[in-house]
């Protein structure tokens, strides 16, 4: 805006705040003023936030010393000046005012969502035409149409990505000095899937009900021999398994959400919605105070993932509030087995995204189940003495005198051996 112009909203603004009996038409006309007072504000910040970037060294800091702003709120005025610098248009529409920093911000957190640079510079290219609709859109309006072309190059590099993991899927052996016969491979995600589901399932076939004598007591060194069993079982055909090694997918509906709260949450490309179609991420799977999520590990085109959920396996588990209230398959196995059951793990991947110590960002995946009362004190193999930790912290457990308590909903205390105590609350997949 030209200095005249926002002389000219200030001393509208000041008058309107002066007259105690301003109707509400001028008082809007007022607030339009503000909106347009900050518009132009957050341009100008924007730009001698770039400028003092390229001068010292760490621009956050001198950044929130002069505002009087958090590091956090610095550095997103940063992101923003990064944006606007590289979208030329958007930053003339923000410096006259036609569009707000909210507009800015929604591109912003579109980019952080892509893979790399190249993809961002794809994004910024197609938002640059988008200025006019920016500037007759709401925030959330433009959000939407940001989004779907997020989705849009996501979905055709999720294509390109997948032809080149099946161009670069390689297995090789050798013999270690040791004399072991050794094995490595790297798959393309949806045969490893598959591959993963077959292991799955001929451990559970041959191990559930006993474990054998080779194996190892170490949690992590156990899946590792049993898979190793299994999959040599697998190749000379004694593993006595008829399933196939189809995919499973875990459909989790939350139905503690509040109205018309459906997502698409499993943090990765692959993950889909109520409709594994759906190329905008999320599902809508109605107004009820219900949530759906899948959570898949891996990274797949929709399209492709649509295709696999066709022949694919899918278990629903419906959890509220820290609390399983429906999941397939057994889950409270007593003291038959020390070793949780299929079952459990799905039911439990309901509640957890990640180890549940807190903090931890170690996926569900990478986890064990580990006994709250430990199994040789007597705890059972039930799905309410279960909770999935890290290889690191299943030691720090067992081995450092850390101490773990859950509540009726789940929530964990967590007591370190100086008597320091931290608490959660039920566990919250989306919050992970």
């Amino acid at each position: 805006m030209e200095l005249t112009a926002v002389v000219e909203r200030v001393e509208r603004v000041i008058a309107t705040r002066a007259d105690g009996a301003a109707p509400p038409a001028a008082l809007k006309v007022a607030l339009a003023g503000v909106r347009d007072l900050r518009s132009f504000c957050a341009a100008a910040e924007a730009d001698l936030a770039r400028r003092l970037a390229e001068q010292v060294s760490f621009a956050e800091a001198e950044l929130a010393e002069s505002s009087g702003e958090s590091l956090h709120a610095s550095a997103k005025t940063l992101e923003r000046a990064a944006t606007l610098e590289a979208v030329p248009g958007l930053a003339d529409a923000l410096d006259d005012a036609a569009i707000t920093a909210g507009h800015v911000d929604t591109i912003t957190k579109a980019a952080k969502g892509l893979e790399n640079d190249d993809q961002r510079s794809v994004l910024f290219g197609r938002v640059d035409d988008l200025v006019a609709v920016a500037e007759t859109a709401t925030i959330a309006e433009f959000a939407k149409r940001v989004r779907s072309e997020a989705s849009r190059i996501l979905a055709d590099a999720g294509v390109d990505r997948l032809e080149r993991q099946v161009r670069d899927t390689t297995l090789s052996t050798w013999v270690g000095n040791d004399g072991m016969w050794n094995l490595r491979g790297r798959y393309d995600p949806v045969t490893g899937m598959k591959l993963a589901a077959k292991l799955d399932t001929t451990v559970e076939a041959l191990f559930a009900e006993a474990t054998p004598a080779s194996c190892p007591t170490d949690p992590v060194a156990k899946q590792g021999h049993l898979r190793a069993l299994a999959l040599g079982r697998l190749v000379d055909g004694t593993a006595g398994v008829g399933r196939p090694g189809r995919p499973e997918f875990v459909a989790v509906i939350d139905v503690a959400a509040g109205p018309g709260t459906a997502h698409q949450t499993a943090g990765s490309a692959g993950s889909v919605g109520a409709d594994p179609d759906a190329q905008s991420g999320s599902g809508a799977v109605g107004a009820g105070p219900v949530r759906v999520d899948w959570p898949i590990p891996i990274e797949v085109p929709h399209r492709v993932l649509a295709e696999l959920v066709d022949d694919a396996d899918v278990r629903v588990v419906v959890v509220r509030n820290g609390v399983v209230l429906h999941a397939p398959g057994e889950l409270n196995l007593g003291r038959t087995t020390r070793l949780a059951n299929r079952a459990q793990r799905r039911a439990l991947r309901g509640l957890y995204r990640t180890c549940a110590i807190p903090g931890c960002a170690t996926h569900y995946d990478r986890c064990k189940l580990h006994h709250i009362i430990w199994w040789r004190h007597g705890g059972r193999t039930d799905l309410a003495n279960l909770i999935p930790v890290c290889v690191r912290h299943h030691h720090k457990i067992h081995d450092a005198g850390w101490n773990i308590t859950l509540g009726p909903n789940r929530e964990l205390t967590l007591t370190l051996p100086d008597g320091t105590i931290h608490n959660t609350g039920p566990p919250n997949r989306l919050a992970a």
